[in-house]
């Protein structure tokens, strides 16, 4: 059963279409975000609401960066729509979906490259095995399985698929060490170690993991290349979204964001994915693209500037919720200060 696309939005949204959204977008916001504009180390009086209203100028009336704006929402809860069918977005890349989790399949000329194993040993043996078959892949390929952190619903079938066919799962350190210590079930037994940087090369395909940590100690994301209709374009899939509840973790957050799209720059990349597709219209944009198989305009093909442009959206929301967290210790120091006077600085 395939996923329909929210009420919001009715409308296809082809590539030329985001172009455009992210084009008015950037128009009408001078071309400059508000952390673009802090970034020189002055101290900045900027509010949370000044970083949120930001964002959602930037997003404009694109469907994918509005997303984004709402699952990095304090409070927004993730929604569990009906899982889509299985489907090759490239023509190097599947993606299998429980709905409101996703495992990204890359095609190589020796194997699989899998990233993240969906959320337990049930569903990597009855979604994502029968899922790939149904695309004519043999999961028995599968190389390595790129858990890109440490929550079970990304690490949750990797065991399977590494005791079924013998796949190698590889974690960040960071976050190897997180599973020794709260020993969750499902957890895989530790394999391989992520580092920063790691050029993962199966046959004709080199994967770039970079460590992003913030959404947790471990988080990793990745850079790898796909076709479409034999056109070469440059993909990034973003680790982990849902921003930490500690201060100093979102801003550890917000370093990660600024050095991956550094490096989504240097390596020109114009397609945007996410392992959570209800936080970037990726299940809309699937639907689209099944609807269209042989489009030359792939929905996920957004394009160098539009890429920039959902790293600057994710900044100044992350800035906005630090921005947030100082100011609720503002008004409770302030509350806390007021409450002493009035009792007398007893301290008792």
């Amino acid at each position: 059963m395939t996923v329909q696309p929210k009420a919001l939005h009715r409308k296809t949204l082809s590539r030329r279409r985001i172009l455009a959204f992210g084009a008015a977008a950037a128009a009408t916001a001078g071309g400059v975000s508000l952390w673009q504009k802090n970034s020189a180390g002055a101290a900045s009086t900027t509010t949370a609401q000044q970083y949120f209203d930001r964002a959602a100028e930037l997003a404009g009336d694109n469907p994918l960066l509005k997303d984004l704006v709402s699952a990095l929402t304090e409070g927004f809860t993730p929604p569990h729509p009906t899982a889509p069918e299985p489907l090759k977005i490239f023509d190097d890349v599947a993606v299998v979906s429980v709905g409101w989790v996703s495992a990204t399949a890359i095609l190589t000329s020796d194997g699989i490259i899998l990233i993240d194993a969906l959320t337990s040993p049930t569903d990597a043996e009855q979604t994502l095995v029968p899922g790939l078959r149904s695309l004519g892949l043999d999961p028995s390929t599968i190389k390595y399985v790129v858990v890109t952190h440490a929550h079970g619903d990304h690490f949750g079938g990797a065991q399977y698929l590494a005791d079924t066919y013998g796949a190698r799962v590889m974690m960040a350190p960071a976050d190897w060490d997180t599973l020794a210590t709260s020993k969750p079930a499902n957890a895989p037994t530790r394999d391989m170690d992520i580092t920063n940087g790691q050029k993962l090369a199966l046959g004709d395909t080199t994967v770039t993991l970079r460590y992003t940590p913030g959404h947790t100690p471990g988080t990793v994301s990745a850079i790898f290349p796909v076709t479409w209709q034999g056109k070469a374009h440059t993909a990034m899939l973003w680790g982990g979204t849902n921003p930490p509840t500690d201060t100093a973790d979102k801003q550890t957050y917000n370093s990660s964001i600024k050095d991956f799209s550094t490096r989504m720059k240097g390596a020109e990349v114009d397609v945007e994915l996410s392992n959570h597709a209800f936080c970037d219209y990726g299940l809309e944009r699937m639907e689209e693209l099944r609807s269209d198989p042989d489009t030359a305009d792939n929905p996920f093909v957004v394009g160098t500037s539009d890429a920039q442009l959902f790293m600057q959206v994710m900044r100044n929301m992350l800035l906005g919720r630090i921005a947030q967290d100082q100011e609720g210790a503002t008004t409770t120091a302030m509350a806390l200060a007021a409450s002493t006077t009035q009792t007398g600085g007893c301290g008792c």
